[in-house]
């Protein structure tokens, strides 16, 4: 990650995530300036917990913040009770490549780091645990794109689909 600011991590959640946001939130704000593990963290909402809230609105706001970063470096994570629709709501914007985790292997979080350069994670509240997730989020923050050729040529692919 850019070693010259503070890379920006978006939060997002519904009523469904929330509280799992807020443990992640804690999680990453208390993370120590070494090594690079050091991050502002932009809450988008919901700040609090409303039962029925809709996603949709959290959920364009983290991923529009996320589009107009040119340069790339402006992660998400998001969260909702499966975190399929909160990724179909995300994925509509341009630049936007939201990986969906329920828990598990972490090796397939890493995949889409390397391999698709995803931006956005959207995490399955009713299937993470809170360690779990704060541990797939800081693995999935460290892993770097590859930058491999094959790989940039199917991210622009997605990105030119009209």
């Amino acid at each position: 990650m850019n070693s010259s600011k503070t890379p920006t991590i978006i939060l997002a959640s519904d009523h469904a995530g929330f509280a799992l946001k807020e443990a992640v939130k804690s999680f990453l704000q208390a993370l120590p300036a070494q090594a690079g593990k050091k991050y502002t963290v932009l809450d988008v909402g919901a700040h609090e917990l409303v039962p029925g809230d809709d996603y949709p609105i959290f959920m364009s706001a983290a991923a529009m913040k996320v589009a107009q970063d040119l340069k790339g470096e402006t992660k998400a994570i998001i969260f909702g009770a499966s975190g399929e629709g909160e990724a179909i709501v995300a994925n509509r914007f341009p630049g936007v490549r939201t990986a969906v985790w329920y828990g598990g292997n972490q090796e397939v979080l890493r995949h889409t780091r390397n391999d698709n350069d995803a931006n956005i994670l959207s995490i399955g509240a009713l299937y993470v645990e809170q360690d779990a997730a704060c541990d797939a989020v800081e693995s999935w923050l460290e892993t770097p794109f590859s930058g491999d050729e094959r790989h940039q040529r199917r991210i622009e692919q997605i990105d030119n689909i009209e």
